[in-house]
């Protein structure tokens, strides 16, 4: 009752507008106040987070994409180097001096009267082929299966390596021949493929792989720049030649270039391990050095400093603000006292 009545009391010393807005208003506008306040410094933490978060992801993203594309450049940087080209081709263009040319042959005789000879330029300035890399050098003929080759039987191949200066670097010679085809085999192989030969889209031809080095190595002053080719026959019929040299790779050479895909995966993953090694290394040896030392304790100086300041300050503004306040709670205080006083009288 003691409540009721001193809430009768207060509503009737007030005013209901007064009472209502003191009892109600006051505390609904000071709770709406507040929770827009927290809410506020909620959500400025947490975009506060967020901007720091993506911004650390984003620092860590560049780093992580940068030691990856070094290491996947140095890979290929090492296997270009490393790595040779596996083939060469060159085309041999033969020349002979023909029969009937000279005085030496008489005019009706047909054919050649010197053995057919090439020169292959292997490369002009830069060495060509890799050191220490064995190869396998072939020179390729395409033979017409024609009489004047089948009679021919065997004949001899003979190539010179020459250096920049003129010298014999190596020299090598082969023999070879048609593959043999007895008579029967010959007539069912002609009966099988006459419709291919009737519409061009095979011939009577056989290609020769002549075998010159099976593992030539580029000397260490002296490397190949021409070839000079010698097919000791006058009586051989040819349609085309090619020189090729093929690298035979081995060991680490090998997996590198038979199982790119799986090589290329550790060779990345090993280089990215050692980059990030070297820098984990680094990072320690800078963070433990004198001068970073050094920086940081000015730094924390220097923090404090103007944290001390920044205290007195807000302690000054505080003191100020309490003071406003308890000015105007007094002197809100005097003229209720003041008011209540005349209703009295």
């Amino acid at each position: 009752m003691a409540a009721l009545f001193t809430s009768v009391g207060t509503v009737l010393r007030l005013g209901p507008k007064e009472y209502v807005r003191q009892k109600f208003k006051l505390p609904i506008v000071k709770f709406i106040h507040d929770t827009i306040n927290l809410y506020k410094s909620r959500t400025k933490a947490g975009v506060n987070n967020i901007r720091e978060v993506l911004f650390r992801g984003t620092v860590i993203a560049l780093i992580t994409a940068f030691l990856v594309w070094l290491s996947i450049f140095m890979y290929i940087a090492f296997y270009y180097v490393y790595v040779p080209t596996i083939s060469h081709e060159r085309p041999v263009h033969l020349k002979f001096k023909p029969c009937g040319a000279t005085d030496d042959c008489t005019v009706d005789k047909k054919g050649m009267c010197s053995f057919p000879t090439a020169h292959v330029q292997l490369t002009k300035k830069q060495q060509l082929l890799m050191m220490g890399q064995a190869y396998k050098i072939h020179l390729e003929l395409d033979m017409p299966e024609s009489p004047a080759n089948r009679e021919l039987g065997m004949f001899m191949v003979c190539v010179e390596f020459m250096g920049k200066d003129g010298s014999l670097v190596d020299s090598s010679c082969r023999s070879t021949m048609l593959h043999y085809r007895s008579t029967l085999l010959d007539a069912l192989y002609k009966l099988l493929f006459s419709p291919f030969f009737v519409f061009g889209s095979a011939e009577e031809k056989q290609k020769i792989t002549v075998e010159l080095f099976a593992e030539y190595e580029e000397k260490e002053n002296e490397p190949v720049t021409d070839i000079f080719l010698e097919i000791q026959s006058r009586h051989i019929e040819i349609y085309s030649a090619k020189f090729t040299v093929n690298a035979q790779f081995s060991g680490l050479r090998y997996v590198m270039f038979h199982w790119p895909v799986i090589s290329a995966a550790m060779g990345i993953t090993a280089n990215l391990f050692f980059i990030a090694l070297v820098c984990l290394i680094s990072w320690y040896q800078i963070i433990h050095s004198e001068e970073y030392v050094e920086y940081i304790e000015q730094s924390k100086g220097k923090k404090v400093d103007n944290d001390s300041d920044s205290s007195y300050s807000v302690d000054y503004d505080d003191a100020s603000v309490i003071d406003d306040r308890d000015i105007r709670f007094r002197g809100e205080l005097h003229e209720s006292d003041v008011v209540e006083n005349i209703e009295l009288i």
